[in-house]
C-alpha cells in the first residue's frame, strides 16, 4: 500500500462534501508532478484530505476506489482518479503542528507546499493519523 495526501480549498471541495457524496472523482490537476503522482494511485491506497487555503488542515482519510483514468474534464493527457471517504479524523491536523513536528520537516506538504498531489512515506501517514485520533 501508498500513501498519499491531496489538497483542496474547502469552498470548492470539502472533507464534509466527500462525505455527503460518497465519492469523488479527483480531476483538475493542472501539475505534471500532481499528475504522476495519481498516475502512481493504486487501488486500496490511503489518503490524507487536506483543507488548504481555509482551514490548513488534514480532516480525513479517503481511499483510492479508481486508478488512474482520463480526466473527462479534458481532451489533453491529464488524468484523474475516483476517492472514497475512509476515516474522518478525530480532530484536524494542523498545518502548524505538523510543521513543529520535527518528524514531519521533510514531507512534500512542509517543503513543496504547493503541489496538490503528493505521496507521503507510511512512517509519516501513521505520524499524522495518530495525532488526528487523539
Amino acid at each position: 500500500m501508498q500513501y498519499w495526501l491531496v489538497k483542496s480549498e474547502p469552498s470548492a471541495y470539502s472533507w464534509e462534501r466527500l462525505l455527503r457524496e460518497g465519492k469523488v472523482i479527483w480531476d483538475g490537476v493542472r501539475n505534471y508532478a500532481a499528475r504522476n503522482n495519481l498516475r502512481n494511485m493504486k487501488q486500496g491506497d490511503q489518503v490524507l484530505f487536506y483543507h488548504s487555503n481555509e482551514g490548513l488542515a488534514v480532516t480525513g482519510i479517503a481511499k483510492v476506489s479508481r486508478e488512474a483514468f482520463q480526466d473527462p474534464g479534458t481532451k489533453e493527457d491529464w488524468s484523474a482518479v475516483e476517492l472514497v471517504p475512509f476515516k474522518t479524523l478525530k480532530k484536524p491536523v494542523t498545518l502548524s503542528v505538523i510543521k513543529s513536528d520535527k518528524r514531519l520537516q521533510n514531507i512534500y506538504l512542509v517543503r513543496q507546499g504547493r503541489l496538490s498531489v503528493m505521496p507521503l512515506e507510511k512512517e509519516a501517514f501513521v505520524i499524522i493519523t495518530t495525532l488526528g485520533n487523539k
